[in-house]
């Protein structure tokens, strides 16, 4: 098995493993772009040194404008752009992420709840 750790799909460690797992990783860099930062961060707290767990948490608490990245001008002038990518980068990293990458999964299920999304 070969890969960065943080953004090897779970799927990698108990199925057959096919171009289709690119889309989990795609979803992670998303993420890093936005948020500015790595997706494991071993300088942060252990609560906020995994981003994906940071992201599911600020998702649940409905605060993903924190997340955007506050060094970057473009994420500042742009939050509501960048809670939109993160609905993208969600969509990838969903569980049924084969259905994402065919099309067969609309963007707002099997997410915590549209309403997360926005603020």
């Amino acid at each position: 098995m070969r890969g960065t750790p943080g953004y090897l799909a779970p799927e990698w460690l108990h199925e057959v493993i096919t171009e289709k797992v690119d889309v989990h990783s795609f979803g992670v860099v998303i993420l890093e772009i936005i948020c500015g930062q790595k997706n494991l961060d071993r300088h942060q707290g252990e609560d906020d040194m995994h981003l994906l767990s940071l992201f599911m948490r600020k998702a649940e608490e409905r605060q993903l404008l924190e997340m955007a990245d506050k060094k970057s001008e473009d994420m500042q002038l742009h939050r509501k752009e960048a809670v939109e990518m993160m609905k993208i980068a969600a969509w990838c990293l969903q569980s049924e992420y084969t259905k994402v990458f065919q099309g067969l999964v609309a963007a707002e299920t099997d997410l915590i709840t549209a309403s997360h999304f926005q603020q």
